[in-house]
Formats: structure tokens, sequence, C-alpha cells
């Protein structure tokens, strides 16, 4: 870890009463390590406004009876197969399956790709959690 460095700044003491509730909340330990989180979260925000190298991890729920569904999203897979990381299959139950597949590319691919394969027929459900390289995170 780098050096660290001391600072000082002033809040409005609503604002405050507002950051210490969710201080409080976080679970963190310190309010040091709670402003870094804060910080980094907000540069990987800034990663994905600027359409910078990426890394997402696109979930998805869906009906493995679909005929032709599986097969659909494996051929879609395949067209990004350059950015497609890692895929992980699970069988929820008899019908339904959910499938992680971890992405990393500039965020508009990333986006994309999310979205061809969750307006497939059968897709039920399909979440992007949104990350970081962390290049410029350390």
């Amino acid at each position: 870890m780098d050096k660290l460095e001391r600072l000082s700044f002033s809040i409005e003491k609503k604002l405050l009463g507002r950051f210490e509730k969710l201080f409080k909340q976080s679970g963190y330990e310190n309010r040091s390590e709670f402003i870094r989180d804060m910080i980094r979260e907000k540069i990987v925000s800034e990663e994905w406004e600027k359409n910078e190298e990426a890394l997402g991890t696109i979930t998805l729920v869906y009906s493995h009876h679909g005929n032709t569904l599986s097969k659909k999203l494996t051929s879609l897979q395949h067209k990004y197969h350059s950015a497609i990381m890692v895929s992980t299959h699970l069988h929820l139950d008899s019908h339904l399956c959910a499938e992680t597949i971890i992405v990393k590319s500039k965020a508009d691919t990333i986006r994309e790709i999310r979205n061809m394969l969750a307006s497939q027929k059968g897709v039920y459900h399909a979440s992007l959690s949104l990350s970081s390289t962390g290049k410029k995170l350390a």
C-alpha cells in the first residue's frame, strides 16, 4: 500500500450525520477504509461512463425447456469469445438454470452482451454487476 496521507475537510453537520449513519450500517471498522472504498466506487463508475476497459459479471436465470434457448445463449457467447473470461452453469431445479458470465472488455461491449443475452425468449432475469480491472484502484 502507498504511503498514507492525512486529510482534513469541512462538511455540513446534516451531511456528516448521514455519513455517520451510512458508516454504521456498512460494517466497516474504520471511517478511512469506508471513504477509500467510496472513492474507488466513484472511480469504477467513471470507468464505465467513459467506456474504458472494465470487468462485469452477467447473471442469467432461464428455463432450459426453451427449444433452442441454450443453443442461442451459447452461440451469442461464442460471438464474444474474446471478451468472455469464464462462464458457469448451475441447475437451480428441474426447470430453471442460472449462468454467471465474467466479461472483460469495453464497458459498452459488456452492456451489449448483457442486453443480447437478456433479450432472448425464456430468459427470466439478467443482471449486470459492474466492476473494474483494478488498474486504477490501487
